[in-house]
């Protein structure tokens, strides 16, 4: 549970959402009783986000909850018609284990395109190996969740399938031409770029901006909004990433300033929080108005029954096994 300092800088600083990690999580009822805390210590209905991909990227694990495959290898053990269907049981599924303890957004869908070099921390997570088949994938991943009653996230745009560097340890660049960018690329992105809210890619693209990577380029955003046409509510990857260099609260002005409606900081150290919260100030203007259109799609999902939907993901697996 949260103690008092945490409780205090919460009240005082009123950030627009919360995000959980492993470090958060003990078992459902701890972490129910966690997301009813948070919101209490702001008086709303504040969203809640997770990173609950499945596979690698999983807070929510076994014993209380399912563990699932790499979305790669899901995927390929689908024949390819059926994947998007099980795409969707899938993320359905967590939607369903999700909004059970108070969670709804979640960070996904992960729409980026594998390259041959990609990092691994990427590539097991990716939805297939074409941007078709990512795009479909996606929809369905998207589509799952939103039927489950949880927001998806977009991300990491406009596309982190290239670097072979892991942006959690180094800062990632790509220096593939805008063509190839947008017919690989930025493709997944301008499909779903109706979604509700989005994440920014740590990444250098040097056809676009040589210089600074997507996160705190207004150049890249700028193409994100304009020719990729997300006009989600667009948050930064983690401030706290060894990707950025400078001060948290350099990152946090530059992220702000270069189109990102908020930021994302994850580590969870209060002395960086505060700093963080000090530099980004209020969301107002058009972010204020992208966070409301986004939370206004929060909605109670339809029952449904999970054993069955377990057994058809289950059949879908073996067929393409």
């Amino acid at each position: 549970m949260l103690d008092d300092s945490e409780r205090r800088f919460f009240r005082e600083t009123d950030p627009f959402g919360f995000i959980l990690f492993a470090r958060n999580v003990e078992n459902p009822d701890q972490l129910r009783a966690l997301c009813n805390e948070l919101r209490e210590t702001v008086g709303r209905d504040a969203p809640i986000l997770i990173d609950q991909e499945g596979g690698r990227v999983a807070r929510l694990r076994a014993p209380h909850w399912h563990e699932w495959l790499p979305a790669l290898e899901q995927v390929r053990r689908c024949r390819p018609a059926d994947a998007p269907r099980a795409m969707w049981l899938r993320y359905r599924l967590i939607a369903q284990d999700l909004r059970a303890v108070g969670i709804d957004v979640n960070c996904a869908p992960m729409v980026d395109v594998p390259s041959a070099q990609v990092h691994q921390i990427i590539r097991d997570r990716c939805y297939g190996l074409d941007a078709a088949t990512v795009t479909r994938n996606g929809r369905a991943v998207a589509d799952g969740l939103l039927a489950g009653g949880v927001l998806p996230v977009l991300k990491h745009i406009p596309g982190h399938g290239r670097p072979s560097a892991d942006s959690h340890v180094d800062l990632p660049r790509t220096d593939a031409p805008i063509d190839a960018l947008r017919e690989v690329d930025f493709a997944p992105f301008k499909a779903l770029a109706d979604l509700p809210m989005g994440m920014t890619a740590h990444v250098v693209y040097g056809a676009l901006d040589p210089d600074r990577p997507a996160t705190l380029s207004p150049v890249v955003i700028d193409v994100i909004r304009r020719e990729i046409g997300f006009d989600g509510l667009l948050m930064s990857d983690d401030l706290s990433m060894q990707a950025l260099q400078g001060s948290l609260d350099r990152r946090t002005t530059g992220a702000l300033a270069a189109g990102c409606d908020v930021v994302l900081h994850c580590n969870g150290d209060m002395a960086e929080m505060e700093q963080v919260a000090t530099a980004a100030g209020r969301m107002d203007g058009a972010a204020t108005r992208r966070a409301d259109r986004a939370l206004a799609l929060r909605h109670q999902p339809d029952t449904v029954d999970r054993n069955t939907l377990l057994a058809e993901l289950d059949d879908l697996l073996m067929l393409g096994g």
